[in-house]
């Protein structure tokens, strides 16, 4: 599967597409108040040489609206983002940050299939951007290719998504070797090994170890090829103790790793646990709504898959999101 639709909301703000400009260079649909919208801004990824290009389409964003009222931005494609990487689109926000002096949210990369595929999406080092803004409070990220993050200290984060078809180690343990203080939802699209992801638990150490984010109430280790590895991580995980909330979605969970996770530590306390698009059986799915729905665990085990039998007794199951 890929992504078919773009945000519909960010920050709690919904989404506004900034218009493009007409012959005359200006846009004449109408425009909200700067702070009442996450404004998309967004070029073409195959550009004709009519099109206008994201850095002139932001630098006319920034005098068309008022910035110092801008609270979220969603940057949607940039020209040939299947080969360029993000590293402009970095530098340019970056260099915005006098004027977005109330920006307390971006998304890099709200694009769909049709657009340019999660995997394909050419990203860069992402952190200059986070220092640049101590005030930002979210902090989204799609696509894993040449995705960096070193380990970073802000301040300021409490939601942190990373979502791709394979997110490499590296960046795992950069997130995971982070100091973010503030941080209350985590969410990583660990991806699979044909894409490039290429983590395994160990790198989740720290993070699982729970020392790493203080604050953190929300969970998510996603989109994973090696998900009953990782719920078999989860399941004797300190830092499951004081979450509200586990993620374990769209990756290929099978009966083996719903059994770790639900023999592991107790999961009662949990407000909401999401295992949705997985292999589980009818049996299985049972056994994990009688023990924890009757606790008042909201459990998600919606989309049910089946592997893909090749006939010679071999079978393959499919992340939700890869290509």
């Amino acid at each position: 599967m890929t992504i078919g639709k773009y945000q519909q909301d960010f920050h709690g703000l919904p989404v506004f597409d900034f218009p493009s400009a007409g012959a005359d260079g200006t846009a004449s649909t109408p425009l909200p108040d700067a702070a009442a919208v996450a404004w998309r801004i967004s070029a073409p990824t195959y550009s004709e040489p009519e099109d206008e290009l994201w850095e002139p389409q932001f630098e006319r964003f920034l005098k068309t609206v008022d910035p110092t009222q801008v609270r979220a931005l969603v940057v949607g494609g940039w020209d040939e983002a299947y080969e360029e990487s993000s590293a402009p689109i970095v530098a340019a926000l970056i260099a915005a940050r006098d004027r977005l002096t109330d920006l307390r949210a971006v998304f890099l990369g709200d694009m769909t299939g049709e657009d340019c595929e999660i995997s394909w999406i050419v990203q860069s080092d992402v952190t200059p951007l986070l220092a640049a803004y101590p005030a930002l409070r979210e902090f989204g990220v799609r696509g894993g290719s040449e995705l960096e993050f070193p380990p970073i200290r802000h301040e300021g984060l409490e939601t942190l998504v990373v979502e791709t078809g394979g997110l490499p180690a590296e960046v795992v343990r950069g997130i995971a070797g982070s100091e973010l203080p503030a941080l209350e939802n985590l969410e990583l699209w660990l991806g699979t090994d044909n894409y490039g992801g290429d983590s395994t638990t160990e790198d989740l150490a720290p993070l699982l170890a729970g020392t790493a984010f203080p604050a953190l109430r929300s969970l998510g280790l996603c989109n994973s090829v090696i998900q009953d590895e990782v719920a078999a991580a989860v399941a004797g995980a300190p830092v499951v103790a004081r979450i509200e909330r586990l993620d374990l979605s769209k990756g290929v969970l099978t009966d083996e790793g719903a059994a770790a996770l639900l023999d592991g530590q107790p999961l009662t306390h949990l407000t909401r646990l999401d295992l949705s698009h997985h292999f589980l059986s009818e049996a299985m799915s049972d056994r994990v709504r009688a023990a924890l729905a009757p606790h008042g665990v909201t459990v998600v085990l919606d989309d049910a898959q089946e592997p893909e039998d090749y006939g010679d007794g071999s079978v393959y199951r499919y992340v939700a999101v890869a290509e």
